[in-house]
């Protein structure tokens, strides 16, 4: 039996992780950690992940980015593995995040959803064939609650085509305070807040009389728990390293 315990427990992905942990046979959730520490019938809830006592296989986080430090400290201290959901990281943060992982084994991903993780695929395929005569947009969709914009996976499906590409690339974010035309050395990163969305990425291939786009729609945010029970029954056991969704689906 697999012990889990979920950082960010008390949140909305945290409440779906436990729904589908205890519907499982071969996990439970035996701890939760949440600066909201309002106690439940299931497991113990701590404020802070220092004050977990139970023994734990590996933990699942979808919390906030200010809790990283504690979460690091704790994974490396007690070697036990760490599936990080939560997006909004600096580029201080990632670095934190690599430097742990050569201590203990680190699961992290801008997105727990394998049709994310194709869509970034497919991009890479597109950008390589069609090359410059196309300009390339991302438009991401989410709830008016998200804080981060743009979203951990707009720049992880933008990182992914510049790995294609054979010359730099800069991100555009903001062009209202430009007036310039559009190089073909940037790609356009824009963010949309509304209503329940839960999460939409749509990436633009903009050509001489011809447009391709590649969309990937989420219906429900327990596609992300899903990937994240999974990423945690895949990561115990494991050595230290920095992991991602294309170790998980080989």
């Amino acid at each position: 039996m697999t012990k889990v315990l979920i950082s960010g427990c008390n949140g909305k992905m945290g409440k779906v992780i436990t729904g589908l942990i205890c519907d499982r046979e071969n996990a439970e959730v035996v701890a939760g950690v949440d600066f909201n520490d309002t106690p439940n019938d299931m497991y113990p809830v701590y404020k802070t992940i220092a004050q977990c006592k139970e023994d734990v296989d590996v933990i699942i986080d979808f919390s906030n980015p200010a809790v990283l430090p504690d979460l690091l400290a704790y994974a490396q201290k007690k070697n036990i593995p760490l599936v990080i959901g939560t997006t909004g990281y600096s580029d201080e943060q990632k670095e934190a995040i690599r430097a742990a992982s050569e201590n203990t084994a680190v699961f992290f991903t801008y997105n727990m959803s394998l049709g994310i993780n194709l869509l970034a695929e497919l991009a890479k395929t597109a950008a390589k064939i069609l090359g410059d005569d196309f300009d390339i947009e991302i438009i991401e969709k989410h709830h008016n609650q998200k804080i981060d914009a743009p979203s951990g996976t707009a720049l992880m499906l933008a990182d992914a085509i510049c790995e294609v590409e054979d010359h730099p690339m800069h991100y555009e974010y903001d062009r209202h305070a430009k007036r310039q035309k559009r190089t073909k050395d940037e790609i356009g990163l824009h963010a949309v807040r509304g209503g329940t969305i839960v999460g939409e990425h749509e990436i633009i291939f903009a050509g001489r009389d011809e447009i391709i786009t590649l969309s990937h729609s989420a219906r429900s945010k327990e596609l992300f728990a899903v990937g994240a029970v999974n990423a945690a029954m895949f990561m115990c056991g494991k050595p230290a390293g920095l992991y991602s969704m294309k170790d998980l689906i080989g």
